[in-house]
């Protein structure tokens, strides 16, 4: 059985920043009849996510090696995804 895009995401992350906290959140059915919805949902995603490798990296940065590491899965379903980053200091 082939793995949920949650968990996809989940481990690519926990693998490339290490984090001391995620959580992954599908919001899909908020957006339902929106563009890029799908009534399967694993669409529309918040991820909040605290991990020292963000410590040298401004916003915009955090965000692209986010988006980097998730490039297949974001081409291939998630169609939308919030994205808040911190470092453990900023998290305290």
């Amino acid at each position: 059985m082939p793995l949920s895009y949650a968990q996809r995401i989940t481990d690519k992350i926990e693998i490339a920043f290490a984090p001391c906290n995620i959580i992954l959140t599908d919001d899909s059915h908020k957006h339902a009849g929106h563009a890029g919805a799908d009534p399967s949902g694993e669409t529309h995603f918040t991820l909040q996510i605290v991990s020292d490798k963000f410590q040298d990296m401004g916003r915009i940065q955090r965000h692209q090696a986010v988006y980097e590491i998730l490039e297949e899965e974001i081409k291939e379903r998630v169609h939308a995804l919030r994205i808040e980053a911190k470092t453990f200091d900023e998290a305290e």
